[in-house]
């Protein structure tokens, strides 16, 4: 049996870690309810709406999420300093990292209305077109300003500070909810823009995130003694150059999974409506389940990080393998209650019998993975906390680009050049199939990982 104090001590770091994760989860949601806003009231609006809005999401979501990894290097930065008690040493990095922000978001800017000349050369109605160009150059806009955001929101988290983010994030829903209705339908006087007002409704939350953010660090005592704002300074190369170095293979990992994700929905696409529907609903269900193991992640990043600071790789070891097994608990939790009630998921998005029947198929998928998915997240956060990043960007890499979207070309296409492929296409199952694989390398590559990385440190 667990001796008492062994049981005193666990149950504490559980606390401990759900009291920081918990408002995490609930902002989190908060920006996944935003994309569903988005969708709904586009769709609402005209399938022509729907469709420009859905092309130029994918653009925001990918550049968008790029930049959050890059803007990550901050959180463990801070972290180690809380950890060691020097708090002056913090308003400096913080400042330096809202530099880099500044140039990453433009940088995502210009990117952003590049990649948006990729629709002329797609077959779209001209509605669809100029919907989807508008989209992406009004939400570009809000890259720096995000950007920003997430360097205070990282430097938030990191002195135990979740609560504001996830009052903030409750009301940017609100408040992105409202001006899409006014918006997108032309209520109370305001102009009928159909689906480019669910751009405008971005670039106004992501104004109404960093001011409120700002107002609340300036409001409140706990940010006083590390308040970066307290004076002006110029860029200082070397320290963002440093920032970059931590921070670069977090936005890369990043972009190799929304881009592999992106790229799965691009293919799956030529099997028509039925696949491409049950392929949606499966992931966007599966993603609102991801939540969970991404927001303990981002809760351990900051105990690991104080830990190491403070000097005690023992505790940060303890922390980072009681993250993992707390992530372990809940996708096994999961994972039954998906297998059991899959059918009731895919009924609960669609009357389309057929689309339920595929769906259902591809959530007993989504099933096998949780246990692997959150084990890579979890774990990947962990390592954040001991500053290695280049590694787990590698391991995603090969999980995600050199084993699971060949493996899914090979069996959801089926090319006839491939003397290995299946004799008939599985379409979204075979990509699917391919996530399971993908996942499950990267679980045990990151997991093996940790285990030398927290190995070393202690020596």
């Amino acid at each position: 049996m667990r001796h008492p104090a062994q049981r005193n001590r666990l149950s504490t770091e559980l606390r401990s870690l759900w009291h920081l994760a918990w408002p995490i989860l609930v902002g989190q949601l908060a920006y996944v309810g935003m994309a569903v806003v988005d969708v709904a009231m586009a769709g609402h609006a005209s399938a022509q709406d729907l469709a420009g809005v859905s092309l130029g999401v994918s653009i925001w979501n990918m550049l968008m999420l790029t930049v959050m990894g890059i803007t990550m290097a901050i959180n463990p930065v801070v972290a180690h300093h809380v950890g060691a008690g020097k708090l002056e040493e913090i308003p400096h990095k913080v400042r330096q990292a809202l530099w880099k922000a500044l140039g990453i978001g433009l940088l995502g800017l210009m990117l952003a209305n590049l990649a948006g000349l990729l629709f002329d050369h797609l077959s779209l109605e001209p509605r669809v077109h100029d919907l989807a160009k508008d989209f992406v150059l009004i939400t570009s806009l809000a890259l720096p300003l995000f950007a920003c955001y997430r360097v205070l929101y990282g430097y938030s988290t990191s002195l135990n500070q979740t609560k504001p983010l996830m009052v903030i994030a409750l009301l940017s829903l609100a408040l992105n909810i409202i001006i899409n209705w006014l918006l997108v339908f032309g209520k109370l006087g305001f102009p009928r823009l159909g689906g480019v007002g669910c751009a405008w409704a971005t670039l106004l939350t992501v104004i109404f995130n960093l001011v409120a953010l700002i107002w609340w660090m300036r409001r409140s005592a706990v940010y006083r003694p590390s308040w970066p704002f307290a004076h002006f300074e110029a860029p200082h190369w070397p320290e963002i150059k440093s920032l970059l170095k931590l921070g670069l293979p977090i936005g890369v990992t990043y972009f190799a999974e929304t881009s592999a994700f992106s790229l799965i929905s691009l293919l799956i696409a030529k099997f028509g409506s039925t696949q491409m529907a049950a392929h949606q609903i499966a992931l966007n269900f599966t993603s609102l389940v991801f939540m969970v193991p991404l927001s303990l992640g981002l809760a351990l990043l900051t105990r690991v990080g104080q830990s190491l600071g403070a000097g005690d790789p023992t505790r940060a070891r303890y922390q980072a393998w009681v993250g993992v097994a707390l992530g372990l608990g809940f996708a096994a939790v999961s994972a039954t209650l998906i297998a059991v009630f899959n059918q009731q998921v895919a009924s609960a998005y669609t009357n389309d019998a057929a689309v339920v029947a595929l769906t259902a198929q591809l959530l007993l998928l989504a099933a096998f993975f949780q246990l692997s998915d959150a084990t890579q997240v979890i774990t990947s956060c962990a390592i954040r906390g001991y500053k290695v990043t280049r590694a787990p960007m590698l391991i995603h890499m090969t999980a995600f680009w050199l084993i699971g979207l060949p493996l899914g070309y090979t069996l959801g296409l089926a090319p006839a050049w491939m003397p290995w492929a299946p004799a008939h296409p599985m379409a979204a199952q075979g990509f699917w199939i391919a996530l399971v694989v993908g996942l499950t390398i990267a679980a045990l590559g990151l997991t093996a990982l940790l285990r030398r990385v927290a190995r070393s440190r202690l020596r």
